[in-house]
């Protein structure tokens, strides 16, 4: 660890006197250089920031519809809930007697039982589809910035191996007789 961090070192010394030399033989060239540098590295930053500004409104498009979802959701529940109270308190003050009450009570425990299932299903399902948004968003975002930049390197072209020639020497009698 030390040794690559003295190594790492020695680099960045080299570098650093390499461009020190540099700044020092013509700095008015060395700084429109850098300048030229610069100015490619902003141009080349406007659309990756265009990419990322538009994934952050898609991005606030998904939690919006999410959260609308759940808010309308969370009415429905409660005014569902609401409504069934008030049959209950209907069908209590109706009753004749406690045997009454009791069963009309136990009568309204499987809708109340299913509108609970249903509300639950709806409220998995408004979860499971602002998920399934944010994974897409994810996966695109993802791809204009990762993808894309695999597609722009160039590929190497690939040609076949050579054989190579194989010397040939001559045997010692017609090497001789050549010589001669």
């Amino acid at each position: 660890m030390k040794d690559e961090m003295q190594e790492f070192m020695n680099e960045q010394t080299q570098a650093m006197t390499h461009l020190a030399q540099n700044l020092s033989k013509d700095p008015i060239r060395f700084m429109r250089n850098a300048l030229v540098n610069s100015a490619e590295g902003f141009k080349s930053m406007k659309n990756p920031v265009r990419k990322m500004a538009h994934s952050g409104v898609k991005l606030t498009v998904v939690s919006q519809k999410a959260l609308q979802s759940l808010i309308e959701f969370q009415s429905e529940v409660i005014t569902s809930a609401l409504t069934g109270a008030a049959t209950r308190c209907e069908h209590a003050a109706r009753a004749e007697d406690v045997l009454e009450l009791v069963r009309g009570q136990a009568d309204m425990l499987p809708a109340t039982r299913d509108r609970i299932q249903d509300e639950a299903t709806r409220g998995a399902a408004i979860f499971k589809d602002t998920g399934r948004e944010f994974r897409k968003l994810t996966m695109e975002t993802y791809g204009k910035f990762f993808e894309t930049a695999e597609e722009e390197l160039p590929k190497a072209k690939t040609t076949r191996a050579r054989k190579a020639k194989r010397v040939v020497r001559k045997s010692g009698a017609r090497a001789r007789k050549v010589a001669a």
